[in-house]
């Protein structure tokens, strides 16, 4: 049987300073959340960019144009492409 999807079986716990810990209840009750509440959502927020941010390439116009061109207009492979190629088909053997 499949869980929920709000199911919450995992904790998470952090040592903070006293003064974070007063700066982290200030800001709870400013926002009307509880303290999971707030942590759960700043976190997911923080993690989801974090993955964003290195999920994405960040291309200026010059490079970005030149990776699409090498895409569409590949340059043939040199010989040591062709080599390597070769010596991979015939120690491991070519397994299309």
């Amino acid at each position: 049987m499949a869980k929920p999807l709000d199911s919450k079986t995992e904790r998470l716990e952090a040592r903070v300073t006293p003064e974070f810990k007063e700066q982290l209840m200030l800001a709870c009750h400013i926002a009307g959340k509880s303290v999971t509440d707030f942590i759960v959502e700043h976190v997911s927020q923080a993690a989801q960019q974090v993955i964003a941010d290195h999920s994405q390439w960040k291309l200026a116009r010059q490079d970005s144009e030149a990776f699409v061109e090498a895409l569409l207009s590949p340059q043939p492979p040199g010989p040591t492409l062709v080599k390597a190629a070769h010596r991979y088909r015939q120690n491991l053997g070519d397994r299309r």
